[in-house]
């Protein structure tokens, strides 16, 4: 059977372009180029260090887009990395530390951390989503369910976290979900039998369920992925044998930290949960400041 999901290399996703209009487009919308206070306080000749630096435990994400930050304000900063995105950090290491212009610093500082913040913040739920069904043969997903503009950032952040992609877009794969199939008239099959004919050939096809029922017709239609809905473990324990093998089995519906062990042992092949990128807490991130002799 195919699968969409993919864990794969985790490589940067945005090539220097995008990155250069990403970052710019956030130090604008943030005036940092017009930073009244550091412009006004802190004289042109002035140099410091920062060192961006863990107030709490998790996994990094989105190093590369925040040294940009700070390269762009002053083209002969340097920036280094002191972990890889992905690296499980402590409280209190340090992740990555600047050296140039005072002003640059602390006019690129928000911008910076916002980016990391937040990519450090999905993968940190993902891993420990990852970490509750170690030693199952559950994958934890991602879903569409992203900022706007920054989809591929926060799916780079799911895999930082070691976990796995679902589709990216509306053209990765077929997903018939309860409003298609209202539109057909509940008719499982003949949804199915559309997208066999009418998508491009070998493209994944995945059947949204909530009932035993709509299963056995997915079943039956040859669904590629079977997604069910807002079950029960134990009902999706009862499903998962039904299904035999036959599809992959994908578990979603408001899935958190306390449930998702007791899912993944239902035998589900995939969990997708949408917290991992729609209400993410960003990780503790700062920065911490130090004058250098100009």
């Amino acid at each position: 059977m195919s699968a969409t999901a993919t864990a794969t290399a985790i490589v940067f996703p945005l090539s220097p372009e995008v990155t250069e209009r990403l970052v710019r487009a956030a130090l604008e919308e943030d005036r940092a180029f017009d930073d009244v206070t550091t412009l006004t306080v802190v004289p042109a000749s002035a140099r410091a260090r920062a060192d961006m630096v863990a107030r709490s435990p998790g996994v990094i994400a989105g190093l590369p887009l925040a040294a940009r930050v700070f390269e762009i304000l002053d083209g002969e900063s340097r920036c280094d990395a002191l972990v890889g995105d992905g690296a499980r950090i402590s409280a209190n290491d340090a992740v990555l530390e600047i050296r140039g212009t005072a002003r640059a610093v602390l006019s690129a500082e928000r911008v910076a951390l916002n980016f990391a913040q937040r990519l450090s913040g999905i993968a940190t739920l993902t891993a420990r989503f990852v970490d509750a069904v170690r030693g199952t043969r559950a994958k934890i997903l991602d879903t569409r369910k992203t900022t706007p503009g920054l989809r591929a950032l926060e799916k780079y952040a799911v895999l930082c976290g070691g976990g796995t992609n679902h589709r990216a877009d509306l053209a990765a794969a077929v997903l018939i979900k309860d409003n298609h199939l209202e539109a057909v008239g509940g008719d499982v099959a003949l949804a199915v039998r559309r997208a066999r004919e009418g998508a491009r050939e070998g493209i994944q096809i995945e059947v949204e369920c909530d009932t035993r029922e709509q299963v056995g017709r997915a079943i039956e239609a040859g669904a590629d992925v079977i997604l069910l809905d807002n079950m029960t473990p134990a009902e999706m324990a009862v499903c998962v044998e039904m299904i035999n093998g036959e599809a992959i089995a994908e578990a979603s519906g408001g899935i958190t930290l306390g449930t998702v062990r007791a899912v993944a042992e239902s035998g589900v092949d995939w969990i997708s949960v949408g917290a991992l990128t729609h209400s993410v807490p960003a990780l503790d991130l700062g920065l911490d400041f130090r004058p250098l002799e100009s």
